[in-house]
């Protein structure tokens, strides 16, 4: 194993989350696992309660580690959730909620943390996205949007980071087989009929999509083989081969063949 390093990863009470923690705790890292509940784990990860949607929660989280360790080298920004519904019945509470942890959060963690890392002149900032931040999924739309601005921040926080010698990369799941899709919340305001067929029909397919999906440890040991690099590129997408084929179909066909590939896969209609 490369030299033990000093982890944050966000969200690691179930799921993605808590896959990798444990997997890296395992092999020999200081993993603190940050999430809003009092979380055991199943290996030595150091639970740390962290709700990434308040500022005094998160500094006083990375205060803790700064003050165990004196470093952390590398952020793990996975905390998030996801809503279903039609964009038209979400409310802006709905949606300020769902930008608030998948946005926000992972930003808020990175004010907090980089700090250290830019005077220390290292580190590793590793944001959880999605295939759904590069293809946008129906009746996923504000989950989609934000992984999207997580993508966009992203990019310019590498460009602007890498020259003081801090690192980031975009690791983004397809499909897993986690605790994410029962947890899904629908929008509060129920389906207008407009929508009301046309969202059952597509949610039943993404439910079996994530219900088949791969392991999250696959996920995991991905994460493992990033911190290990000593260039790691921009982008990681992990899942079955079909899902990243679509994620490069998106690049290379027009835009109209694509979104009816998707809406084909989706159930629809044109």
């Amino acid at each position: 194993m490369s030299q033990a390093k000093v982890i944050l990863i966000t969200g690691s009470a179930s799921g993605i989350g808590r896959a990798c923690a444990e997997h890296l705790a395992r092999r020999g890292h200081a993993v603190y696992g940050g999430d809003r509940s009092d979380a055991t784990y199943d290996a030595p990860v150091r639970a740390l309660l962290m709700d990434v949607d308040d500022d005094a929660s998160t500094e006083a989280a990375v205060r803790r580690i700064m003050a165990e360790e004196g470093r952390i080298d590398v952020v793990v920004n996975n905390a998030g959730f996801g809503i279903a519904g039609a964009i038209e019945d979400t409310s802006m509470d709905e949606a300020r909620g769902q930008i608030e942890t998948n946005f926000f959060g992972a930003l808020r963690v990175i004010h907090f943390a980089l700090p250290e890392m830019r005077q220390r002149g290292a580190g590793l900032i590793v944001n959880v996205a999605s295939i759904g931040g590069l293809i946008a999924l129906p009746f996923q739309g504000l989950y989609s949007a934000s992984k999207f601005a997580l993508e966009g921040l992203s990019e310019a926080l590498r460009m602007e980071v890498g020259p003081l010698g801090v690192r980031v990369v975009l690791l983004e799941p397809a499909d897993c087989r986690t605790g994410f899709t029962a947890a899904r919340r629908s929008v509060a305001a129920g389906y207008s009929e407009a929508y009301r067929a046309a969202f059952a029909q597509s949610l039943a397919v993404i439910e079996a999509d994530e219900l088949h999906g791969s392991s999250p440890g696959v996920v995991a040991r991905r994460l493992e083989k990033v911190i290990a690099a000593r260039a790691p590129r921009l982008r990681y997408t992990v899942g079955a081969p079909t899902e990243r084929l679509a994620a490069f179909l998106k690049r290379v066909l027009p835009y109209a063949w694509f979104a009816g590939i998707i809406r084909s896969h989706y159930k629809v209609r044109p």
